[in-house]
């Protein structure tokens, strides 16, 4: 990866009051732009330097579903570069918002609206991020919206890709494990398809990659694969991309306990992987990695959660115009 410096006012203006709620509204151009924002903000982080991009600005940070990673570190992003933050984070029977009184969310964006500069939402429900952006007139990032989209979360696998490769260009990535239900995927899936590459989709029988999205993938001339074991994956793949079995989405208890241990990666997996070969999950894990595999160079994962820090901060500062 070579994003130096910091990219141009004409390079930032078309971001400029846009939401970030669906991988596929970037452009390779778009993507591009962002990887050297985020590059630029990282080098800063790593020089210690204080940085005042929003002063004066707040996040509204509302998270209608349980997150540990995309919750803390648009946070830390926001108070990163100077601004404050007002959060709102409820979960089955801790809800703290007027929601628990039958409040639509229409109507709790619309109220929020007017408090703050930008709104950064995660929702249970696929789909929840149209409804935010429409009763929105701010900026609107989405944070998750059930097993719909996670955009942030794919570039920042972008970016760690980009930074452990080099490039995506001529790799295989293998998404694999819970590819049904698991937003993350849904996302990366696009984001890749704006380079050369192979995708191989590892999963159980019952929790393949929508049909939708690789019959979009197929007529953009990726070349996909699905297999429905994980040595295979581990075999051909450049890039790892673990997942958990999402037990949250199941309706069915034994459903879920018949398919959660069906894609374990083990220390006998790394011994099969191609050279050079990354291992990424964008977490939290169950029991899909053990911890043996964390002693491998190519274990990326936790390097990739560092990840979410600059590429947030630089989506914040794009969207509202505060890049300094």
């Amino acid at each position: 990866m070579n994003f130096s410096g910091k990219p141009s006012e004409a390079q930032l203006a078309p971001f400029v009051g846009k939401d970030v709620l669906d991988i596929a509204q970037f452009s390779k151009e778009d993507l591009e732009v962002v990887m050297h924002l985020a590059a630029h903000y990282e080098e800063a982080l790593t020089n210690k330097k204080r940085l005042y991009d929003m002063d004066g600005k707040i996040m509204a940070s509302l998270f209608f579903e349980p997150s540990t990673r995309t919750r803390l570190s648009f946070e830390a992003a926001m108070q990163r570069l100077g601004g404050n933050v007002i959060t709102v984070a409820e979960a089955a029977g801790a809800q703290s918002s007027s929601t628990a009184k039958g409040e639509t969310l229409h109507d709790s964006i619309k109220v929020i609206n007017d408090y703050v500069d930008v709104i950064v939402c995660r929702s249970p429900i696929k789909g929840a991020r149209l409804e935010v952006a429409n009763a929105a007139d701010i900026p609107v990032i989405n944070g998750g919206d059930g097993a719909g989209q996670h955009p942030t979360q794919a570039l920042l696998d972008m970016y760690t890709i980009f930074k452990e490769k080099g490039s995506p260009d001529g790799l295989t990535v293998a998404l694999i494990g819970d590819l049904k239900n698991g937003r993350t995927v849904h996302s990366l899936a696009d984001a890749l398809s704006l380079y050369d590459v192979k995708m191989i989709f590892a999963s159980p029988e019952e929790l393949t990659m929508p049909e939708e999205i690789i019959t979009s993938l197929r007529g953009k001339n990726i070349e996909v694969e699905e297999v429905h074991d994980l040595d295979t994956a581990c075999r051909r793949a450049d890039v790892l991309y673990m997942t958990r079995i999402q037990r949250e989405r199941f309706t069915d208890p034994a459903e879920y306990e018949r398919v959660k241990d069906l894609f374990i990666m083990t220390g006998r997996h790394v011994r099969i992987f191609k050279p050079g070969a990354i291992v990424l999950h964008p977490l939290p894990r169950v029991n899909e990695i053990e911890v043996e595999v964390d002693a491998y160079p190519g274990a990326a994962y936790f390097r990739q959660a560092a990840n979410g820090l600059p590429v947030r901060m630089a989506l914040l500062a794009m969207i509202t115009g505060n890049v300094k």
